[in-house]
């Protein structure tokens, strides 16, 4: 048994002694009859951006080889606007690479998210996984290179104020309890998403903490380690459905919104990304940031202002992009600097064995850091948040990053909206003049994409129904002057965050 499966905290992994990539339909069936698993969900993603549940009872062998290997019909007019009712039927067939023990259900039950296919029997070429992967495919042929990503998922968790070890408000930040009150919740989060296969690598308490009306709110926040970007959308989708069904048993309510009151942090979803080839990381050259990287950055600076219809989905998500907080307003980049709308963040590249600094005592270590410290180094897209679709978003950011290959000013455009200070602070206001600005509203950003949406169905990746789909949704919040017209009043924005306080 090697490490790597017996570790895993993925139990069909583990018991199959293979990685989940290389499931296949005789490993389903083996592990449900001797695990004595009778119940089969099919999970899919509407276009709400959450996941729909089919539910299976498994009857006999000849069912449940039926269902794995033909899937299901659904009504697709039901779960997506483009699809018409006079012609909605789709099938949804189960990718078994996403297999997972259902860690809410009653009875065993085995789930797997599901791909959709039309009454030709041919992938939905307008539904959100076959828009990522056709943009997965697309860059992949473009540059040579695998695309991964992973996300930063911020949420809030809403319990009772009980009155004990107060937490100072909006100085979450890594808190500790008893200061911080739902460290146990998120570490039973992070147990059931490791165990539907999500790759984590930590969480924590965020900044935002305060009360409220009684009631106690708490920013956490988990994040992943990079994988390929399909993968890194299928477990961002399971993470939320888990956050919220623990949240529920528990009597949490939990809310991924953007922004849930004035004057506090809101929560975004940063999206890290690395481009691999041949296994190894191709973002640094030298210890300095890569041309390649350099290349997929411009080509975010230029569709940035589209890419907000993928990730900032209501009208709340532009209470969020304001001035002078941690969310960005400016089309630029930067290092280390929170400021900026794409960071590199601190990668690893000093020349420094700072474990042996740290561990004096032990003398087996090395004098060099290892070797793989370059693999760590991502560039992080702060602009999104849970309002999100989320394969519609990786999508949008694996198309802008193969547009820095086929721009020919790519090096130009990173150099010119490089910026290494605070972008807001008085003493840079002519900088600033010169960056482009995100969107402001909905309206807007549909806009943006309404202008730029050639690149975005360029390849095939989008289809032009998808992106009529997204343009109407935006431009039917009207939301144009909203942020204008009721930023000072408190009541209104309330009623707002109400109204989206379970998007995405």
């Amino acid at each position: 048994m090697t490490d790597n499966y017996s570790l895993n905290a993925n139990p069909i992994v583990a018991f199959l002694q293979k990685p989940s990539a290389e499931f296949t339909k005789a490993d389903i069936i083996r592990y449900m009859v001797e695990n004595d698993i009778r119940m089969v969900n099919f999970m899919y993603p509407g276009g709400d951006g959450r996941l729909k549940t089919l539910n299976f009872v498994v009857n006999d062998m000849a069912y449940l080889d039926t269902i794995l290997t033909l899937g299901e019909r659904v009504d697709g007019s039901s779960l997506f606007s483009f699809i018409q009712a006079g012609s909605s039927d789709l099938y949804v067939l189960p990718r078994f690479r996403t297999a997972f023990v259902d860690p809410f259900a009653e009875l065993p039950t085995l789930t797997m998210l599901c791909s959709f296919f039309d009454k030709d029997g041919q992938p939905l070429q307008s539904s959100p996984e076959y828009t990522l992967h056709k943009a997965a495919k697309a860059f992949r042929e473009t540059t040579g290179m695998e695309f991964q990503a992973m996300g930063e998922l911020e949420y809030y968790v809403i319990s009772d104020d009980e009155g004990y070890y107060p937490a100072e408000d909006q100085r979450g930040y890594h808190e500790s309890a008893p200061y911080a009150k739902g460290g146990d919740f998120r570490t039973q989060c992070m147990k059931y998403i490791a165990q539907a296969g999500g790759q984590i690598k930590y969480g924590h308490s965020e900044v935002g903490n305060f009360t409220l009306d009684g009631r106690n709110y708490e920013q956490n926040e988990i994040e992943f380690l990079p994988v390929p970007v399909e993968q890194a959308a299928d477990q961002l989708m399971i993470a939320k459905w888990v956050i919220r069904n623990l949240g529920y048993q528990l009597g949490y309510d939990i809310t991924f919104a953007p922004k849930i009151t004035t004057g506090k942090a809101g929560s975004g979803l940063h999206i890290h990304m690395r481009m691999v080839k041949d296994g190894r990381n191709q973002m640094l050259d030298g210890g300095v940031l890569s041309e390649s990287a350099r290349r997929m950055i411009a080509g975010m600076m230029d569709l940035a202002p589209a890419i907000t219809a993928f990730g900032n989905k209501n009208p709340m998500s532009y209470f969020r992009l304001v001035p002078h907080q941690e969310a960005p307003t400016n089309v630029c980049w930067g290092d280390r600097n929170r400021s900026v709308l794409v960071r590199v963040p601190l990668g690893w590249a000093a020349d420094a064995n700072m474990c042996a600094k740290a561990n004096p005592q032990d003398t087996s270590l090395t004098t060099h850091p290892s070797p793989l410290t370059s693999e760590k180094q991502t560039v992080e897209m702060r602009s999104p948040d849970g309002s999100a679709d989320l394969y519609q978003l990786l999508a949008g950011l694996c198309v802008a990053c193969r547009h820095g290959f086929e721009m020919e000013d790519a090096l130009e455009v990173a150099e010119k909206t490089y910026v290494n200070v605070n972008i807001h602070a008085a003493e840079n206001a002519d900088r600033l003049d010169t960056l482009a600005q995100l969107p402001d509203s909905c309206v807007a950003s549909a806009d943006c994409l309404d202008r730029q949406r050639k690149v975005f169905e360029e390849h095939g990746v989008f289809s032009p129904a998808m992106i009529d789909g997204i343009i109407a949704q935006l431009r039917a919040f009207d939301d144009a002057s909203l942020r204008k017209n009721i930023e000072n009043f408190h009541e209104e924005i309330q009623k707002l965050v109400n109204k989206y306080f379970h998007c995405g």
